[in-house]
């Protein structure tokens, strides 16, 4: 089974999941602090090699209306940059309500407001790439 690596991209910190080897369970890997896209580009690489990802799912930050945004924009042009320098397979899954999903999952687990925000981009990754995984199976 593929090795498939959730990304929920942000301006300043990239939530990253990955799925168990037979691609049932998402689980929560790490959220990387970047500094640009040069960056970002450069660290997530570093993670596509260290995990051997074989597919790339992409959290697409819809309009409420379903619309794509300017960040869904720049999502879409930095995936396809890691996907000429990869070349591997990337989708995309919507991930509107991922983040709201997150918040409520750590504030039923009563976490602090630090601790919120140190985990909620990985979370964030984890809903998105488990939503994929439960669509495709």
């Amino acid at each position: 089974m593929l090795r498939i690596l959730g990304i929920d991209m942000g301006e300043k910190r990239i939530g990253l999941a990955v799925s168990d080897p037979l691609g049932i369970t998402a689980q929560g890997l790490k959220t990387i602090k970047v500094n640009g896209s040069e960056e970002a580009r450069k660290k997530l690489i570093e993670v596509i090699n260290e995990k051997k990802a074989e597919k790339l799912i992409f959290g697409l930050p819809k309009n409420m209306n379903g619309t794509l945004g300017p960040q869904a924009e720049k999502v879409q042009e930095f995936a396809k940059k890691i996907e000429n320098i990869t070349k591997l397979p990337i989708e995309y899954e919507d991930e509107r309500l991922s983040t709201v999903s997150a918040e409520q999952v750590l504030l039923m687990a009563d976490q602090s407001r630090a601790k919120r925000k140190k985990a909620i981009d990985r979370l964030s990754a984890v809903i998105i790439l488990q939503s994929y995984l439960d669509k495709t199976r």
